[in-house]
């Protein structure tokens, strides 16, 4: 997924029960990050982009975000507190589910504005799977126009934007092409992925990456 192109409770006790107590608006599903860096909360539009929510609570019923990171953040060099950040399984195959087709912002209506979460792809549409990004700042670029099928947005930060531009700022080094220079140095551990709304629903597909393989003990 190299070549990709794109690309927890609340901050305290207190903010996280607000939302929770308010209930979720219909067609609204929230989802809790916990990352080493402190707590995100989603708002996915299940309603505008349900094929896209489909996939991503898939990954977060099944547990597959869970022990990720955040891995990639991208500044923009003319406003550096601005740009995006993503994370995900990367290219590990033993936690990816199969593709989806692409449900443009043309399609949705959910553009890429501030605080936007948004499937990172590869060159093909319908390359999106376990990787995502979230905007600091909009970023219109992303966005589905004439001859150009952009990024599939499904939702937005509701609570811990705080931590999203606490990542953006890490220090950033390595990686290759559109990621040169935007690999986070030091681990930013998404620890879990829970959603809060609605009933679960695991894909009951096997979970590999939990499969510890034993010492060869013949040597």
């Amino acid at each position: 997924m190299i070549g990709l192109m794109a690309v927890a409770a609340l901050a305290t006790a207190g903010s996280a029960q607000k939302p929770n107590r308010a209930g979720p608006k219909p067609g609204i599903v929230r989802v809790r990050f916990v990352t080493s860096e402190g707590p995100i909360l989603l708002a996915l539009d299940t309603r505008h982009a349900p094929k896209t929510t489909a996939n991503f609570l898939a990954y977060v019923d099944d547990g597959r975000f869970d022990g990720t990171d955040f891995y990639r953040a991208s500044r923009q060099k003319w406003s550096p507190k601005l740009g995006f950040i993503q994370g995900g399984i990367r290219t590990d195959a033993r936690r990816i589910l199969p593709p989806f087709p692409l449900e443009t912002t043309a399609m949705t209506g959910i553009k890429h504005l501030d605080a936007t979460i948004s499937m990172a792809r590869g060159m093909t549409p319908a390359s999106a799977g376990g990787n995502f990004f979230i905007t600091i700042g909009p970023a219109p670029a992303m966005d589905a126009r004439a001859g150009y099928p952009g990024y599939a947005a499904f939702g937005h930060v509701v609570g811990g934007m705080n931590v999203v531009k606490r990542i953006l700022a890490k220090p950033t080094g390595g990686g290759m092409d559109a990621f040169k220079d935007q690999m986070i140095l030091k681990r930013v551990t998404l620890v879990s992925a829970r959603r809060l709304d609605g009933v679960a629903k695991p894909t009951g597909l096997p979970r590999a990456w939990l499969i510890k393989t034993r010492p060869d003990r013949t040597k």
